[in-house]
């Protein structure tokens, strides 16, 4: 079964907007303001607000649909991705690369003229980063692939920060850190539940090439490595006792699952429960963030 790419006569704008990974983009955005709120100690302005989260949210989109397009002769043959619109032949690779390109164009304007340069910048390598490196090579050539290509993944707090700042901070910095070590167990967990399906079509996740034992050991490691590097912005004084609390609740949380994993690799439905775990477990700790960053400034006032 080969993908369509014959032009098509009719488009059905659900199944584009389906290619821009919608709940994925969702959680990008919401680290790209949290980064927005917290370079400042009060409003960060609505120009920066609006059109910086609209600029990152359609790069963002535009990232996904690149990475559909190029990712379209494997996800077919994937029981995960084999119902996306691509591999079902309901939009065709021209329509969707027209797509993604608008959507970048669209982006850097915004970015550029509207909210900053830099951020423009930064934004374009993260999804050159996310949607042609990563995907087209890292993806491809080594099982450290989520590592590396995780920057671009990483890099919506700085995004917004800048978008407020037009620096680059070293509080953006951990923000970024945070996101960029929570990545590989966040997603070696899902690898390891559809190991077959990566083996099918070549790719050389870790659980494919090192083994589930070699990944479970990992995704423990980097769960520890989380859990300290979550703690940073409590003892830098970024945040407070709220946030210190919740990234430690969380922190233990994660550390059973990534335990569990290690401990009992019978268990087929703990990789897929810590992988959608890992997703709340950022969204939260994000949340967590931004309300201690203002209950701090309200006390300090």
């Amino acid at each position: 079964m080969s993908v369509n790419t014959d032009v098509a006569t009719y488009i059905d704008w659900h199944d584009l907007y389906e290619l821009t990974k919608p709940r994925v983009v969702v959680l990008i955005v919401f680290t790209a303001i949290v980064g927005m709120f917290v370079s400042v100690p009060g409003w960060p302005g609505a120009v920066p607000l609006v059109f910086g989260t609209l600029g990152i949210g359609l790069a963002a989109s535009s990232a996904a649909v690149f990475n559909h397009v190029l990712d379209a002769r494997i996800d077919i043959q994937m029981m995960r991705t084999r119902g996306r619109p691509l591999p079902q032949g309901k939009l065709t690779q021209r329509a969707a690369l027209i797509f993604a390109s608008g959507l970048c164009v669209i982006s850097m304007i915004v970015l550029w003229f509207i909210v900053n340069p830099l951020t423009a910048i930064l934004t374009f390598f993260s999804l050159i980063g996310y949607a042609v490196i990563y995907t087209v090579w890292l993806k491809r050539a080594t099982p450290q692939n989520i590592v590396i290509g995780g920057a671009a993944g990483a890099a919506p707090p700085i995004l917004g920060w800048t978008a407020v700042t037009n620096e680059v901070h070293s509080g953006a910095l951990l923000l970024f850190l945070i996101v960029f070590v929570w990545t590989p167990p966040h997603f070696w967990a899902l690898a390891i539940a559809r190991k077959e399906e990566y083996a099918k079509v070549d790719i050389p996740m870790l659980p494919v090439t090192h083994g589930e034992a070699y990944t479970r050991l990992n995704i423990l490691l980097y769960t520890i490595l989380l859990a300290l590097v979550t703690i940073m912005p409590y003892l830098i004084g970024m945040s407070g006792l709220i946030y210190l609390l919740t990234a430690i609740v969380l922190d233990v949380f994660f550390l059973y699952y990534a335990i569990r994993m290690y401990r009992d690799p019978a268990d087929k439905e703990l990789p897929m429960r810590t992988f959608r775990f890992s997703i709340s477990y950022l969204g939260f700790l994000f949340a967590a963030v931004l309300i201690d960053h203002y209950l701090l400034f309200r006390v300090s006032l």
